[in-house]
């Protein structure tokens, strides 16, 4: 590590003024941030601490919707977030107790991990992303691995979830790291479904549409068993896998998610 200064706001308005000197970064809940600081792929000149600011660490429904602030951690998010069982689990499958302690949504979503959870989740619902500036639809929030639609100072200060009549979320996960190997999010609504992978492909979580046609049709694990797999080109090969494994686990792994949506 090298010598930067710590900074603690208490309010949003004081982390917002404090993260408008270039040479700051946010701190959420730090899991991956840490990494980075420890390997000096990033150098701020300071880090500003959002987790002292307690109107970003709040879980509540509104008129539907699933509302989240960026500061949440994962492990609230599992023991508050019951009107929307699906993310609950997920957010308690994320790493272990001291991961899920720590880490929050806000945190996630600004890395977008390829291999990360909560994406997949905010893709298949459509979810809003709040920011100090503006509100991002999901479909233009994720831009490709580690990278996302927010601007230098932005950060994430709420997610906004549509709750679904039936979803979830079935995780095929590497043991030792307990990210996704393939994670796919299933989200059925009175007019549509969608369907987002995390885990498999190079280019970071993705909506697999093809499938969510199939299901608007009929919701059921045949109709995706009637469904090309995606590309193989497009998939992630690694130690853990090769493309062509990773295109089946996504068809497989879809087809669990909807036989155990509730």
């Amino acid at each position: 590590m090298y010598n930067f200064e710590f900074r603690t706001p208490k309010t949003l308005s004081e982390a917002i003024e404090l993260l408008r000197d270039e040479d700051a970064l946010p701190l959420s809940g730090g899991q991956t941030l840490v990494p980075v600081l420890k390997q000096r792929l990033a150098a701020p000149s300071q880090l500003v601490s959002l987790c002292g600011i307690a109107d970003l660490k709040f879980v509540h429904v509104q008129d539907g919707v699933l509302c989240i602030g960026g500061a949440t951690t994962h492990a609230q998010v599992a023991k508050d977030a019951t009107a929307f069982p699906a993310l609950a689990a997920l957010a308690g499958g994320i790493g272990d107790p001291a991961v899920r302690n720590r880490g929050t949504i806000g945190g996630s979503l600004g890395n977008n991990d390829p291999s990360a959870c909560y994406p997949s989740a905010v893709l298949a619902t459509g979810a809003t992303i709040v920011t100090n500036t503006r509100e991002i639809p999901a479909d233009q929030f994720f831009q490709g691995m580690f990278s996302t639609a927010l601007e230098e100072g932005e950060i994430v200060i709420e997610v906004r979830f549509p709750i679904p009549e039936k979803s979830n979320y079935h995780k095929f996960c590497q043991p030792a790291s307990r990210f996704a190997l393939t994670g796919v999010f299933v989200a059925k609504y009175a007019d549509h479904v969608g369907v987002a992978v995390t885990g498999a492909s190079s280019e970071g979580v993705f909506r697999w549409t093809e499938s969510e046609v199939a299901l608007q049709n009929t919701f059921a694990a045949s109709a995706v068993a009637a469904v090309p797999q995606p590309d193989s080109e497009l998939m992630i090969e690694d130690l853990h896998g090769t493309k062509a494994y990773r295109a089946s686990l996504v068809k497989t792994v879809t087809q669990w998610a909807v036989n155990d949506a509730g």
